[in-house]
């Protein structure tokens, strides 16, 4: 029988490697017990005992096709010898109905601190189901690419890759019908062909993203190919004798050198993506691996950062900014705050890597890490201040888990805490979700006693929308517009409007980016409730946070 603490331990782990699995088999074993956990689909599909197996690793083998076990008797001899970390091989395995088919296994070994090993973890994949050819563009799909794009990182080749995408596509389907749409999907194909003719190789991705991967190319080749197909697009695209017009978004990655993982490349190539749909108007957004002040490459250190997530968020910690009282100045709650170091970069902030890993499917086992570490932390405040409140900052990439609601619920069940004293922020980033999701879930949530912030209000164009259907507990006021609240009357007037219309909601609300008493002084003329910012403290680790504010 497994120890309950070794299965919960390695649910966690499985977890995080599912999130990567992209239709793949996930699984994870402890090192020191030898359970491992499979995916349900992959003891299905291969007829295994159970979900739950001891010795697997050479139960597995004997599913193994005769003339493929040698390799990976030694491969895996290595892996549980600890000898090496990663396992990455591809064999024939057995399945249920007496077919063998072609599986491609990869795995990585996590140590602990001791440098022993602890738990080994990993992907299948069953070639046999995944589509590695799109019908419709006569391209190779989203899997093609990333195993071309894994085939190329064992060589260590730059590349320069672009990903873009159709604008509005679905209203052309609503309009035309599906039958069309793939005619245009068909043409555009053939088109960005020739106008990438000698360049690289094309892939369809998932809806209507088209990437390539080009290994002798420059930025300016790339910002050139776009220039030319948006000018096809417009002025010369036609299908079944109708003129259409096509517009797009599009984002690039910019390798000189690949010695970083596919998942951290393809992260930082829809980051790129998304920064031309949301900030670029659609112009090529181009994401450089330049060297930043710590003379370390962007790309490689983001690479760094995104595998602490799989080794237990190790390097990941928080720190705290307290939120006060307008009036009686006395502290009333903290803002979590996510920090990252380690030994070769030191202390990396988030602006360097949170957006980059909000576009990364490990994102939401962060999310979670984040906001059991922030209620473990807070629990230490309850006993000073009853009604603290402790703010945990959210990404819209947790909020798409349809399991989202659920893992918080069962995080403050699992930590005892009060969700009277949880408020989870949102930014105006949220639009990019569907509101009526969006409402449901903090329907849910707010039905249960949490809190609701809504954060930077007033630096997008949906800020007002996003409160009239959602329902915040708190409107927390952009630092842009506090900084110059004294002389500015165009601010004065903002701030004003901002507090009044989120009293009409019910809301109260929260000022950022106090600095001077004489900011805090101005502010109290209008709906204020509480304040936030450097003037009261800088964000400080737990510890530091607890000293000046509880162990006093």
């Amino acid at each position: 029988m497994m120890d309950s603490v070794v299965k919960r331990k390695i649910d966690s782990l499985y977890g995080a490697f599912s999130v990567l699995a992209n239709g793949a088999y996930t699984y994870v074993t402890d090192m020191k017990t030898d359970w491992t956990r499979w995916s349900k689909e992959a003891v299905h599909y291969f007829d295994l005992p159970d979900e739950y197996m001891q010795g697997v690793a050479y139960t597995w083998m004997e599913r193994i096709h005769p003339d493929d076990r040698a390799a990976y008797k030694e491969n895996i001899d290595k892996v549980m010898s600890g000898e090496t970390n990663e396992h990455n091989l591809q064999y024939r395995v057995l399945t249920k109905d007496g077919r063998y088919i072609v599986c491609t296994c990869r795995g990585v070994l996590l140590r602990n601190e001791n440098g022993t090993p602890d738990y080994f973890g990993g992907i299948i994949k069953n070639n046999d189901t995944l589509s590695y050819f799109d019908d419709v563009s006569n391209m190779r799909s989203l899997y093609g690419f990333l195993e071309d794009l894994q085939s190329t990182s064992w060589r260590g080749e730059s590349l320069q890759i672009m990903i873009l995408g159709i604008n509005d596509f679905s209203r052309l389907n609503e309009i035309y019908g599906y039958t069309f749409g793939n005619r245009v999907l068909q043409d555009f194909s053939k088109m960005i062909k020739v106008e990438a003719h000698g360049m690289g190789d094309w892939y369809r991705m998932d809806g209507t993203k088209f990437a390539i991967i080009c290994k002798k190319a420059s930025v300016d080749d790339l910002q050139n190919l776009y220039k030319r197909i948006q000018y096809n697009s417009l002025h010369e695209f036609n299908v079944d004798g109708s003129r259409v017009v096509l517009s797009f978004v599009a984002g690039a990655v910019n390798l000189d050198k690949f010695d970083v993982s596919v998942e951290t490349v393809y992260s930082c190539l829809r980051f790129a993506y998304y920064e031309s749909k949301n900030n670029h108007l659609g112009e090529l957004y181009v994401l450089k691996n330049d060297v930043n002040d710590d003379k370390r490459f962007a790309i490689e250190r983001i690479n760094v950062i995104r595998n602490s997530i799989v080794n237990n968020c190790e390097g990941f910690y928080l720190c705290y900014q307290p939120i006060v009282d307008a009036d009686s100045e006395k502290i009333i709650g903290a803002e979590a705050l996510i920090r990252w170091k380690n030994d070769e970069y030191g202390v990396v902030p988030p602006v360097q890597f949170v957006d980059v890993l909000e576009q990364d499917n490990l994102f939401p086992e962060l999310g979670k890490w984040i906001l059991r570490t922030s209620i473990r932390d807070a629990k230490k405040f309850l006993d000073a201040y009853p009604n603290f409140v402790i703010n945990v900052n959210l990404s819209y990439t947790q909020l798409e888990k349809p399991d989202f609601v659920e893992s918080v619920l069962y995080i403050l069940d699992q930590e005892k805490f009060p969700p009277q004293n949880l408020c989870l922020e949102i930014t105006e980033r949220c639009r990019l979700l569907d509101m009526t999701l969006l409402k449901d879930i903090f329907t849910q949530l707010r039905n249960r006693g949490i809190k609701v912030a809504l954060d930077d209000f007033g630096t997008g164009f949906s800020s007002i929308g996003v409160l009239r259907e959602i329902p915040v507990t708190t409107v927390k006021i952009d630092r842009s517009f506090v900084m110059n609240i004294e002389q500015d009357p165009s601010d004065q007037k903002t701030v004003r409007f901002i507090s009044e219309l989120a009293d009409s909601f019910s809301s109260s609300v929260t000022a950022e980016g106090i600095e001077t008493p004489e900011m805090r002084e101005f502010l109290l003329r209008f709906k204020i409730k509480s304040l936030q910012g450097f003037y009261y403290s800088k964000p400080l680790p737990v510890d530091e946070f607890m000293d000046k504010y509880v162990n006093v």
